[in-house]
């Protein structure tokens, strides 16, 4: 007999939740089951976030520097940066290096005496804010043109010492404040469009997910900021598409879920026990298999304080 010669098998959310109902002891019955059942699938996949990589969510992007700024927006759904190099001659085949950027915590980050120095960076400063916008207590005081760099607002009480605002669908960041005025403004920020902006308009503030570099880049060359991201893992719909995960994930989804569901009912508790050793059976396999899987070499880093011979 023939084999099918298809390797192609997934799941769309309504199977899964099917099988996850089906494996909890009962048949799914209601849209409100399906509803419930994609609400505990999205909070189940940022749970596997929070037990480490997710290989299938590492994803590699590129920013180009700008002489003059430190502070650059990265995608919002942005979890963590894994890896991250400066590169120099970017598209040449003979010309391209790249250089390595130390990871620093935002402490070490705050000692620096000089922030804006500028040269190649060399260390960079990883924020991993939530992508969220939140209204801020002040407005515009004066109208802007799509290239004004000095924003003046009615208060900046509340606001960092140099950060993004949101004004209309504009992102801009700006590097330093004096009384209510915001100075150094980079327009177009995260991917908006530079636009003229009225007075009296509300400020917004996104906690975007960002990076600093240092020193701040210089003009010497053109930078480029090239690094390798941690996602989070998509949405689980309407029920029609399928799950964003690697196909070995599959069965540790519909145990997961299963027990999900069944900590929700309570004629399914007498399954609770047993649903979530299956699930952490499978989920284990599962991560175990989805590693990296090449060889690591550690070399010491080697420091000599002080000087002359004994």
């Amino acid at each position: 007999m023939s084999t099918t010669g298809s390797t192609a098998f997934n799941l769309d959310f309504t199977e899964l939740a099917e099988e996850a109902w089906e494996r909890a002891g009962r048949e799914m019955r209601s849209g409100y089951d399906l509803r419930t059942a994609r609400r505990s699938m999205n909070l189940m996949t940022i749970e596997w976030q929070n037990r480490g990589i997710n290989m299938w969510t590492i994803e590699q992007g590129s920013l180009d520097l700008v002489a003059g700024l430190n502070t650059y927006p990265i995608p919002t759904d942005t979890i963590d940066l894994m890896d991250h190099v400066i590169r120099t001659g970017a598209g040449s085949a003979s010309t391209q290096a790249d250089l390595t950027i130390t990871r620093i915590s935002a402490s070490t980050y705050a000692t620096i005496p000089n922030k804006l120095q500028e040269a190649r960076p060399i260390q960079i400063l990883v924020q991993r804010n939530s992508g969220e916008t939140n209204p801020a207590d002040s407005t515009l005081s004066t109208t802007i043109t799509t290239t004004s760099t000095q924003i003046t607002l009615s208060t900046t009480v509340g606001l960092a010492a140099a950060g993004y605002i949101k004004l209309d669908d504009e992102t801009i960041y700006y590097q330093y404040i004096t009384g209510n005025t915001l100075f150094v403004c980079s327009r177009a920020q995260n991917g908006t469009a530079a636009a003229p902006h009225t007075s009296g308009i509300a400020v917004y503030v996104p906690q975007l997910p960002a990076v600093t570099v240092w020193p701040t880049p210089d003009n010497s060359t053109q930078y480029q900021l090239v690094y390798w991201r941690l996602r989070r893992v998509q949405d689980a719909g309407a029920g029609i598409e399928t799950g964003d995960m690697n196909f070995r994930f599959l069965p540790a989804a519909a145990a997961g879920l299963a027990y999900q569901i069944a900590v929700k009912v309570p004629e399914l508790m007498p399954r609770v026990q047993m649903l979530k050793d299956m699930y952490d059976e499978q989920f284990n396999l599962a991560a175990g298999e989805d590693r990296e899987k090449a060889a690591v070499r550690f070399v010491p880093r080697q420091m000599f304080i002080g000087g002359g011979s004994a």
